[in-house]
């Protein structure tokens, strides 16, 4: 571990002009970029492609013996190439590299070899430190793997900052499992429309009652002329507020003022997090000029998995 460290450091020290060179050609890339390499290199390879697709950045592996059976197809203009071998003498690249260069497709080499085939064919070398295998033989790509991996996450997240990729469009990507329910926004989960219980500031309890009753959240709101919410009625609100003329009163004596409201932008762990600070177990969503647009359980977060 600590060889890794040592090569990880190494490749840190020594980013340069090559790397920013590397992001220009990605970022300009109009199609994808399909990233190859053989063996331990093919593997990290998957890797860096499945991290460039999930962080904003169209990707595909294409395995060097299948394109030279027909997956060549499968690369087009306007995309880039990243090519991986530790040595830069991988044969079986060999087509890929011929195949980007007679169509003009930009080819980004990653290899530990400055005066190689792969290095010297490449429009941007990506030249890792010469260091210490962790292997006792020296010969299992252990360390030059790890800086592989480490160099291609590096380029991933430079490209999501570069293109301002935010968590909303990783969720977008990330719809299933605990990173796509950890992203949910209020809007995701919300109830709408005639489902929210409202009423006027007016009206009487007996009404209020009704529709609190009807709509089934155990609170109602209380909106004024202008649609805006100046206050909830909850069942705490009815049990305070008992008495011989409670359902003949108007809602605006008996409602709380100043309710807590989300936004359907928000998080749905953020509402979670505010109802249980609050202890409360509803939340009415506003927009900015604080009309309701829908109403949130928290319920509704547990059931989707958010917690």
């Amino acid at each position: 571990m600590r060889l890794e460290i040592a090569g990880i450091e190494a490749l840190s020290a020594g980013l340069g002009d090559a790397f920013v060179a590397a992001l220009d050609v990605f970022a300009a890339v109009r199609g994808r970029t399909v990233v190859t390499g053989m063996g331990k290199s093919g593997h990290v390879a998957r890797k860096i492609a499945a991290t460039l697709a999930s962080t904003g950045t169209p990707a595909l592996f294409i395995h060097p013996a299948e394109a030279s059976h027909g997956d060549l197809g499968m690369i087009a203009q306007g995309d880039a190439v990243l090519a991986l071998s530790n040595s830069g003498e991988t044969a079986e690249l060999a087509d890929i590299v011929a195949y980007a260069r007679r169509f003009a497709i930009p080819l980004v080499a990653m290899t530990r070899r400055r005066r190689s085939t792969l290095a010297d064919a490449a429009d941007v070398a990506l030249i890792l430190p010469d260091v210490e295998e962790a292997c006792p033989l020296g010969l299992a790509p252990t360390t030059s793997t790890t800086q592989m991996l480490a160099l291609g996450d590096a380029i991933a997240v430079a490209l999501l900052e570069r293109q301002g990729f935010s968590d909303a469009d990783f969720r977008v990507l990330h719809p299933g499992g605990k990173l796509g329910r950890r992203l949910m926004r209020v809007g995701d989960l919300m109830h709408r429309d005639e489902a929210v219980p409202l009423c006027g500031p007016d009206m009487v309890m007996a009404d209020a009652v009704l529709e609190m009753t009807a709509k089934t959240f155990g609170v109602v709101g209380v909106v004024d002329a202008g649609g805006r919410l100046v206050g909830v009625i909850t069942d705490g609100d009815l049990r305070r507020n008992m008495g011989p003329d409670f359902l003949t009163r108007p809602a605006g004596q008996v409602m709380t003022r100043t309710p807590r409201t989300t936004g359907a932008e928000t998080l749905a762990a953020e509402a979670l997090g505010v109802m249980n600070t609050s202890k409360i177990h509803c939340l009415f969503v506003v927009d900015g000029d604080r009309r309701p647009v829908g109403i949130l359980r928290i319920h509704d977060i547990l059931r989707a998995g958010v917690a």
